[in-house]
């Protein structure tokens, strides 16, 4: 216990002391001198404390050699403190200002990087994932022998996921709203016919997707419902745009788990369109 109440102590002495020191720096007239205790905040981690000293730094540096190392310094401080808004942002003003400086690449990458970081799950709004997808591919335009377009790629690739799980999601949401209304009704027919919308236009932007079988069952399945919910009128064009739809969900994935529930729909189907 006393050991735990010495350690507290001298961290306690420890804190007060770079506390201290950071004020002295800081009301120091001296820039050269803040400057390069701003370079070892940096280096030691103490990124909000670099942070404070560099902002100033940026236009007491402007047009010397200094200038863009400051201004790449701060935004690599900005994304350690978590603080990714602001980060994007002046890795941009960097890029901007520096498009052939000696950070630029690394500058370009981490403005993806940031959104990246920022961007939301897949049930929530998507916009910072598409600025991220889009700061992404400029990095890959503009380098495209970068020793990180590997990384790049990985990441474009997992935002895109979330997009196509967002689509998923969506359809899924329609799907379930289209039973709650009970049976013959509108606004059912209405849900099921979105389902098979969102599931479609995804699948003709993302052809390639993990999630391709899963779109595909929500089709199946709402084609399905929305024959079951149809009046007379457009009941038997339905249920064979349905028996369509399930053979050819067999035919993509003869192995799918879902199998059962197609061939269970089919033969619904059939009971009606061989009537």
């Amino acid at each position: 216990m006393k050991t735990n109440i010495v350690i507290l102590s001298l961290c306690g002495l420890l804190m007060c002391s770079c506390a201290a020191e950071f004020n002295r720096v800081y009301k120091s007239t001296d820039y050269n001198y803040r400057y390069e205790y701003a370079k070892q905040c940096f280096a030691e981690g103490r990124y909000t404390q670099a942070e404070t000293l560099l902002r100033e730094a940026i236009s007491l540096k402007k047009g010397t050699d200094e200038a863009q190392e400051s201004l790449y310094m701060l935004a690599m401080a900005e994304f350690m403190n978590r603080d990714y808004e602001s980060a994007s942002e002046t890795f941009k003003k960097y890029f901007t200002s520096y498009p052939k400086g000696f950070y630029a690449e690394q500058a370009m990458f981490y403005v993806g990087e940031a959104l990246y970081q920022s961007a939301p799950e897949p049930r929530l709004d998507q916009t910072p994932t598409i600025g991220a997808i889009n700061a992404y591919q400029q990095f890959l335009d503009i380098f495209p022998t970068s020793a990180m377009r590997p990384m790049a790629q990985q990441k474009l690739f997992d935002l895109q996921d979330r997009l196509v799980q967002k689509e998923l999601l969506s359809a899924q949401l329609y799907y379930n709203l289209g039973g709650y209304f009970g049976n013959i009704n509108s606004n059912s027919e209405s849900n099921y016919t979105s389902s098979i919308i969102v599931a479609q236009n995804a699948l003709k932007n993302y052809p390639y997707t993990k999630f391709r079988e899963d779109f595909a069952l929500i089709i199946m399945k709402s084609k399905f419902e929305l024959a079951e919910n149809s009046g007379e009128e457009r009941k038997l064009e339905r249920y064979r745009d349905a028996e369509d739809e399930c053979y050819g969900f067999l035919n993509e994935y003869p192995e799918s788990k879902s199998r059962s529930v197609a061939e269970r729909f089919i033969e619904k189907c059939k009971k009606v369109t061989k009537d």
